[in-house]
């Protein structure tokens, strides 16, 4: 998607007013077709083809069901979607989900970014007085107490997704990520592994102690090491992932394997592990969480914890529109916490620890130890 298509577009639209489908197709460089085949989640189209329709939509604010407005007795739902997320991998796998839920349910999508911590009660405001009939919310701000409690006070239906531990007066849509992390952590101690590395994830994020939490147990419950070394902080972003990989490869006794709290802290780690010259996993085991694309695309391609991120929006969009139907239609449908199943999925990435003979040292070397 060139600079000079995206302002093309742009301008076409200021001339025009609302963008279309054919908006869609033009920035993504796809055709009509392929956007309604993403849209509706029918036909085979490639992943990366699937991300390009997910952000020409989201720099758009295109409405993927605007001729359902004309379809006879089918009022459109308005659905907000207030996202900030550092992982472009993360996103674009929600937004497939998201869009292609939206068209099937005619719901009529409104999407907004919001930096985390920056003006959020205004956002949440700002939502509120568009008249939308519920709001969805992924990590981070599904953990923001400043839009979660201005919204559900208002009484606007909300969904949370990927929250650790989510609000009681609203929906959500989420794994269990203490026992993902904790069979992740006990299926490298199988392994063989006793020294495993954690990258925590943002710590605005309740996932990220939870995913913590399962870490230590299964550490704690196998005896593995213990040591306070072997936990550093992350953000979620590659950049994080690098700093925290780095630290971890320059201890004296470096771990045999590494578990970061997401795909882009892992595909970090392994990008350290080879500029230290370090076979993965012959030298070094990297597991990640989440599976998004970014797992299949680095070599080695990455063992992780599957967190069914697309499926996780779909569903959060038919909790919306049961929950707003059921309104519409005189009942008094209270939100609905769905909790999703996760799966370890094994690629490349991990192996037993490799086994090396102890380093000899010179002969003068071990007088000189003696003396």
């Amino acid at each position: 998607m060139s600079k000079a298509t995206d302002e093309a577009t742009q301008d076409d639209l200021e001339r025009r007013g609302q963008p279309t489908m054919a908006d869609v197709a033009k920035l993504a460089g796809v055709s009509a077709m392929t956007v309604s085949r993403v849209m509706n989640g029918k036909g085979l189209v490639r992943e990366s083809t699937r991300r390009k329709v997910a952000d020409a939509v989201a720099a758009l604010n295109y409405t993927p069901n605007q001729e359902a407005r004309n379809l006879a007795g089918s009022k459109p739902i308005r659905v907000g979607f207030l996202y900030s997320n550092p992982s472009a991998a993360y996103l674009s796998e929600f937004l497939v989900g998201l869009l292609t839920q939206s068209g099937l349910n005619n719901v009529q999508l409104f999407v907004e970014k919001c930096e985390a911590g920056e003006q959020e009660a205004e956002h949440a405001r700002r939502l509120i007085g568009n008249g939308l009939d519920g709001i969805i919310l992924p990590p981070p701000l599904c953990d923001s107490e400043a839009i979660v409690g201005a919204i559900a006070g208002a009484g606007i239906p909300v969904v949370v997704v990927a929250c650790g531990s989510p609000d009681a007066r609203v929906g959500a849509v989420s794994i269990d990520d203490y026992e993902a992390a904790y069979h992740m952590t006990r299926h490298l101690i199988a392994l063989g592994h006793q020294r495993i590395g954690f990258v925590v994830g943002h710590p605005n994020q309740t996932a990220s102690s939870r995913r913590l939490e399962g870490y230590r147990a299964a550490i704690a419950d196998k005896h593995a090491d213990a040591s306070k070394e072997l936990v550093v902080q992350g953000m979620f972003t590659y950049r994080s992932g690098l700093d925290a990989a780095e630290q971890l490869l320059a201890l004296d006794e470096r771990p045999t394997a590494i578990f970061a709290s997401n795909d882009d802290m892992a595909a970090a780690t392994v990008a350290v592990a080879h500029r230290l010259g370090l076979d993965v996993p012959g030298d070094l085991t990297v597991t990640g969480f989440d599976d998004t694309a970014l797992a299949t695309t680095i070599w080695p391609e990455l063992t992780t914890v599957r967190q069914p991120i697309a499926e996780m929006a779909r569903e959060a969009v038919q909790a919306l529109v049961r929950r707003v139907r059921a309104q519409r239609e005189g009942g008094a449908a209270g939100p609905e916490q769905v909790r999703m199943d996760f799966e370890l999925v094994r690629r490349q990435s991990d192996a037993a620890p490799r086994v090396r003979p102890p380093a000899r040292l010179p002969a003068g070397a071990r007088q000189g130890r003696a003396r």
